[in-house]
């Protein structure tokens, strides 16, 4: 296992032109690489958490290699094999949604654990919560339905980080309590509009907010007027914009 301080001299080394932020924990700080649209990885002491996976292998040149994967959903934005055989991940623990489940590899069911909303899982010091995301007004046909993905919360060193997957404003969301990290998708038809994600960030005030997974139909959404929103609401939470697309 490669030591914190070696896994920021490789994000340092290998990322030096691109954001890597931390996010001070009771137990040492939180690495926070964003990578493309709803993919990030996290770091924290020895663990290496890879969030959906995707853009192919190319994007985690010079990251430690996983020892966690999270995946959110079936769609191939975030369960992507093509990235998931490009990396490796043979020391990686997989959680993952049933639906996603079905659909891995022999090879990676063998290292994966489904987990469905509500339910705790806690795994190297992580606990990892999975809760609802799912499109609004509920539907058998609609591009997520409830139940099939999961959104995440998770603790780490005493801070709650909240991984919102393809949601719109859901309840789940706005009843969210003490969320200091909240990484927050905001791409029409897919997910929400911007508007909705203001009003449940500003709701369920975390100290962190990254809007993340904005690529819609229509392009990148405008993310600087959801910075803004939430600034003149006079809510405490902090809008980090990074760029998630640099391509």
């Amino acid at each position: 296992m490669k030591s914190p301080i070696v896994l920021i001299l490789l994000f340092l080394s290998f990322y030096s032109f691109s954001q890597v932020d931390t996010v001070a924990t009771n137990d040492g700080d939180v690495l926070i690489q964003p990578i493309i649209h709803g993919t990030l990885v996290l770091s924290w002491k020895d663990e290496v958490i890879y969030v959906d996976p995707y853009g192919g292998g190319d994007r985690f040149a010079g990251i430690a290699d996983p020892t966690i994967i999270l995946i959110t959903d079936v769609h191939g934005d975030h369960l992507n094999m093509q990235t998931l055989k490009s990396i490796n991940t043979s020391r990686a623990m997989f959680f993952v949604p049933q639906a996603v489940m079905d659909k891995l590899p022999e090879s990676m069911k063998q290292r994966a654990n489904v987990i469905e909303n509500g339910q705790t899982i806690v795994f190297e010091e992580i606990e990892i919560l999975a809760i609802p995301m799912y499109n609004l007004p509920e539907s058998a046909d609609s591009r997520h339905t409830k139940g099939r993905g999961n959104g995440y919360v998770l603790t780490v060193g005493g801070k709650r980080i909240y991984l919102s997957g393809d949601t719109e404003d859901i309840p789940e969301m706005r009843n969210l309590k003490k969320i200091d990290v909240a990484f927050v998708c905001m791409n029409l038809p897919y997910t929400m509009d911007i508007n909705q994600a203001a009003s449940a960030v500003i709701e369920f005030q975390p100290s962190i907010v990254y809007p993340y997974h904005y690529r819609g139909k229509g392009g990148l959404s405008d993310v600087e007027s959801f910075k803004n929103q939430v600034e003149d609401s006079g809510a405490s939470t902090e809008v980090r914009l990074r760029n998630w697309y640099p391509e």
